[in-house]
């Protein structure tokens, strides 16, 4: 009698996951009940095993058991300072020890070219830049053209297995990894750049940071709405998120904190790309004001506040007769619906007819702008555009616009007058307060406080 032995085989587990959050369902759903989009499932092959440690912890004086919070040490050079100070400035004050940093940014913008430089200048540590994406070759171009040292080391390699183990005998003090969505750990039977291995892959990086101490970087991609691609437990897992923007036709390129666990939000470093790379910009107020204010109607100077920083921008409008029907608005760095309701009480409070009026905005240096304090600058620049008249040359707008004509008050007016006294201009107007300023704050600037914009509007257009 014949004896058969079946032998079963092993079964593919896979799963499927929302392209746009992350979410993991056992079966294919049409909508995600965590972010509610429509038809962003995938599936996914996962292959789960055993997983060792991959990283050799560095000894960083970890303990595994509970411990007062008093009774914690603060390691002295938590934050390691970078040559770049418009980095440092981002960071909330240089880099932290075993913190895990994401980059992101549109393609072409210059993310591999600042993280090269930050290594490069970087020369008194010891540099490990992984790239998934370049040749050492390209790497090698882009540095001579920038300019290099000896201690920055290439790796070519997109296994995280092989990656951990020439970390574990480099001993780096600075990781940088371009891109995340080129990696691939082989503990997930997935292709690069899908959610299950953008997970894992990010996930190795943060074991190896926390445990070892070393800071790393990833640069990550973004997808058409602008968002980071891969899963929103991206962000989440990493401690500092950095945004990377700029129109490439510009110079300019702006790098903004969106999430940051060691420091601000809200701080903004801004650079220029040269011939040479980037270079950072010290003193932004002289090129986002353009030089001089003899520029016309529909220009006027506004003083904002990005982080601890006062900038002092321009603001250009262009209001002309709708040419079809429907008038048109359109706000480039400002937001559109507060552009509406400025036009709205200018046309309630004022009696101008902005109804049939084409509007067009523009915030001048490619910045996105938050700030209600440059309510009142918006304002004056649609009126001198929708009048023609020329606003007079070193007036700036400080203030914020209310539904009834009003100008409000905003915060830290003081570092506001401080940057217009430095730059040389000599008129401004501000909300009206019961507290005097110093003289040593007006800096010789003729200050104006105002309560409602008709009192400005009388005061520059018809004086």
């Amino acid at each position: 009698m014949a004896y058969f032995r079946t032998f079963k085989m092993p079964k593919v587990k896979s799963s499927f996951f929302c392209q746009s959050c992350g979410y993991e369902s056992p079966k294919w759903l049409g909508k995600c009940p965590s972010c509610g989009e429509w038809n962003s499932f995938v599936e996914e092959v996962i292959e789960k095993k055993a997983q060792s440690s991959i990283v050799k912890s560095r000894g960083n004086g970890r303990s595994p058991k509970p411990i007062l919070l008093s009774a914690v040490e603060m390691a002295e050079g938590e934050r390691i300072m970078t040559p770049i100070e418009e980095i440092n400035r981002v960071l909330g004050g240089g880099i932290v020890k075993g913190s895990l940093v994401l980059v992101g940014g549109e393609p072409g913008i210059g993310k591999s070219t600042l993280m090269l430089q930050l290594a490069l200048l970087m020369k008194d540590s010891k540099i490990l830049y992984i790239s998934g994406e370049e040749s050492p070759n390209q790497i090698k171009m882009r540095a001579e053209r920038v300019g290099g040292h000896d201690q920055c080391y290439l790796l070519a390699e997109t296994s995280t297995q092989n990656i951990f183990k020439q970390i574990e005998i480099f001993e780096p003090d600075l990781v940088i990894v371009d891109s995340i969505q080129t990696m691939q750990s082989a503990f997930v039977d997935s292709p690069p750049g899908s959610i299950s291995q953008v997970r894992e892959c990010a996930g190795e990086f943060l074991r190896y940071a926390k445990e070892s101490g070393t800071p790393v970087f990833l640069i990550g991609h973004i997808t058409k709405d602008g968002q980071l691609a891969g899963p929103k437990i991206l962000e989440h897992m990493v401690d500092t998120v950095l945004q990377f923007e700029g129109d490439r036709n510009l110079l300019f390129r702006i790098l903004r904190t969106s999430k940051n666990r060691f420091g601000s939000t809200s701080e903004l470093g801004i650079f220029e790309m040269a011939e040479k790379g980037l270079v950072e910009v010290p003193n932004p107020s002289e090129i986002l004001a353009g030089s001089g204010m003899s520029k016309g109607s529909g220009s006027a100077l506004g003083a904002t506040i990005e982080g601890n920083r006062p900038l002092i921008i321009e603001v250009q409008s262009l209001v002309s007769p709708a040419t079809y029907g429907t008038s048109q608005r359109s706000a480039t760095g400002f937001d559109q619906r507060r552009l509406n309701m400025l036009l709205a009480v200018l046309e309630k409070r004022l009696k101008l007819k902005f109804s049939d009026q084409d509007v067009f905005l523009n915030i001048a240096g490619g910045l996105r702008i938050e700030d209600t304090a440059m309510d009142l600058a918006v304002c004056c620049s649609l009126v001198s555009s929708y009048l023609d008249v020329e606003i007079p040359e070193g007036a700036v707008f400080v203030g914020e616009v209310g539904l009834g004509g009003e100008i409000r008050g905003v915060s830290r007016t003081d570092l506001r007058i401080q940057e217009c006294a430095k730059l040389g201009y000599d008129q401004m107007f501000i909300p009206h307060s019961k507290q005097k300023l110093q003289e040593s704050v007006k800096g010789g600037i003729k200050i104006a406080s105002e309560t409602k914009f008709a009192d400005v509007f009388k005061k520059i257009f018809k004086p």
